[in-house]
């Protein structure tokens, strides 16, 4: 309920629930959203009452299920790591040894195994390192869902290339960022990503852009990769919607993913998605031990005045995302510096 702490017109219900969506909906010009969870029923639904939903449903279940996703991506020659659907331990065990086969004695294991759908921040993803543990993404596995199976990647970085694409094809692309994940959560992102060249950027970039216009989504698109050693890349995850990779460009950016996404879905031109400075460092602030934030935010504005910070106005839990702190500037070790400190000093009043 973070949102209802700052609009005044708040609907507050189950996203779920038809009645409830269909009554919402009939007050708005077009509907978007802010996860990808809504059950694609109801969003066709909405459509066949002459609603406008952006993205629809169609390119929307790219971003719910990875089943879907990888399969389509692979189809259009995108970079997507060896996978497999999997319905019992043995099928999974299987996979692996398949690949270790194919690839060499050392290779085959660790394997990914992944839920179809509802995985977030980690969640509903296994790294399975033998077989002995290959029963465990099978345990309590809700109706419906399928576990992937995928070949592990040595990634050495994560990337996240975002875009906004209106529904009448208008693009722009975001600087390609780094993203730092700790126990499967986005815990900072340095844009521009350090030592990418300009090929890779621009390669990352058009790649993004391509998905967003072959699923035809209209909105932010963020396409999640792993960048190997030699660096080549594949597509990990997508996004479609404003993303935690991008809340960077809130502050850091000449206009921000959040207003670029509604620019797109009411169809509007795009704003100039470039960064206003060298680098900017995105750090996420978790629930630590410091409960009053607004407290905490006192203290870091007086200590760094140049800092931006972003409350969501979330009750503080640990590990949760509850803010962000933004820096930008010249030299990037100090901007990371000064990043990391105002999100510790937000998080511990030690």
């Amino acid at each position: 309920m973070s949102a209802a702490q700052v609009v005044h017109d708040v609907t507050v219900g189950d996203y779920t629930d038809p009645a409830t969506v269909f009554a919402f909906a009939e007050r708005c010009d077009v509907v978007t959203f802010d996860h990808e969870h809504v059950p694609p029923a109801l969003l066709t639904d909405l459509q066949s009452r002459g609603v406008l939903v952006r993205p629809g449903p169609e390119a929307l279940v790219h971003a719910q299920d990875k089943v879907v996703m990888r399969t389509r991506l692979a189809a259009h020659g995108i970079p997507v790591p060896t996978f497999e659907v999997v319905a019992t331990p043995e099928a999974l065990v299987a996979f692996a040894d398949r690949a270790r086969s194919a690839k060499g004695a050392s290779t085959g294991w660790p394997v990914i195994a992944k839920t179809s759908r509802g995985g977030y921040d980690g969640k509903g993803v296994w790294k399975i390192d033998d077989p002995s543990t290959a029963e465990e993404p099978f345990t309590n596995l809700a109706p419906g869902v399928q576990i992937l199976a995928e070949e592990y990647i040595p990634f050495t970085r994560e990337l996240s290339a975002l875009v906004a694409r209106s529904s009448s094809g208008q693009a722009v692309a975001y600087p390609v960022s780094e993203s730092v994940q700790a126990d499967g959560i986005c815990v900072e992102t340095t844009t521009p990503a350090p030592g990418l060249t300009e090929e890779q950027a621009t390669a990352c970039q058009r790649m993004a852009l391509e998905i967003a216009r072959d699923l035809e989504v209209t909105g932010i698109l963020a396409v999640e990769l792993m960048q190997r050693a030699d660096g080549t890349v594949v597509v990990n995850e997508l996004a479609m919607r404003p993303h935690n990779t991008g809340h960077w460009s809130i502050d850091g950016a000449v206009t921000s993913q959040f207003e670029n996404h509604l620019r797109a879905v009411l169809d509007l031109p795009l704003g100039d998605p470039a960064a206003r400075a060298p680098w900017t460092v995105m750090r996420n602030v978790l629930g630590g031990t410091r409960t009053d934030l607004v407290e905490g935010l006192r203290h870091v504005l007086a200590r760094d005045p140049g800092l931006k910070v972003q409350l969501y106005g979330k009750d503080v839990v640990p590990g949760r995302k509850v803010g962000h702190v933004t820096a930008v500037g010249d030299d990037l070790d100090e901007v990371r510096r000064r990043a990391r400190h105002g999100a510790s000093e937000l998080r511990s009043e030690s």
